[in-house]
């Protein structure tokens, strides 16, 4: 039976997308935050290969096809600011600013923390591209000598914590305009907080894609500057 599964190229596909399922089941039928569906998946997916002793590259085999998704999925983010267009235009400098300032407070945190904990360079650079998506994010470590692997998974775990707490973090410091609640949960947790944004509202859901992008982009042309910092 395990070799079967092994050499199933379905395999990966299927038990990510069932692991899915019952995560995205779980959080309605109890609601707590922490049932976050993609948190859910991933630990029983983890869990599954463990108790069955299966390798990661028999799962890989069929699991690597749902990658090919990311880059459009991303490009449909820009639907909801398509709708939002004029509120932009209003609002565009602020905008600007406001991922600015956050792409900045991303890479100044992760500079004082490497400082803190006494990273090595390669961590350091490996952990820059937290805050982005995971299709500019893995480009952008192998570029800067960082560990992509890794970099993935701390992109993850930075878009699972902000879909989680981003909508408590905002009522802590009474955050309430929509447009600074979207672009501060985009800039911070790019596709994962988006889909919480989406949720909360459309503006909300609007700014947060934007920032997605732009964000990103910001992340890429500055981190030249900030990977010689340590």
């Amino acid at each position: 039976m395990k070799e079967i599964i092994c050499n199933s190229v379905y395999f990966g596909v299927t038990i990510s997308i069932l692991s899915y399922i019952l995560g995205v089941q779980l959080k309605k039928k109890f609601g707590w935050r922490l049932l976050n569906p993609l948190l859910v998946s991933i630990v029983l997916v983890i869990s599954f290969l463990l108790i069955f002793e299966i390798d990661f590259e028999a799962y890989d085999k069929g699991a690597k096809y749902l990658s090919y998704f990311l880059t459009p999925a991303t490009v449909c983010l820009a639907i909801p600011l398509y709708q939002q267009l004029e509120l932009l235009k209003k609002n565009l400098k602020a905008v600007m600013i406001g991922i600015s300032a956050g792409v900045l407070s991303s890479f100044g945190s992760i500079l004082a923390l490497s400082y803190l904990f006494q990273l090595t360079h390669v961590q350091y650079v490996t952990l820059l591209p937290k805050s982005i998506t995971t299709a500019i994010g893995i480009g952008l470590s192998q570029e800067i000598g960082g560990i992509p692997t890794i970099t993935v998974a701390v992109i993850i775990v930075t878009g699972v914590f902000g879909n989680i707490f981003a909508e408590s973090i905002c009522k802590l410091f009474n955050i309430k305009d929509p447009i600074a609640v979207g672009l501060s949960i985009g800039t911070a947790a790019h596709a994962m907080g988006t889909a919480k944004a989406l949720e909360m509202g459309e503006v909300e859901g609007a700014m947060s894609s934007l920032s997605v992008a732009v964000a990103g982009i910001l992340t890429v042309i500055s981190a030249s500057f900030f990977v010689n910092l340590l």
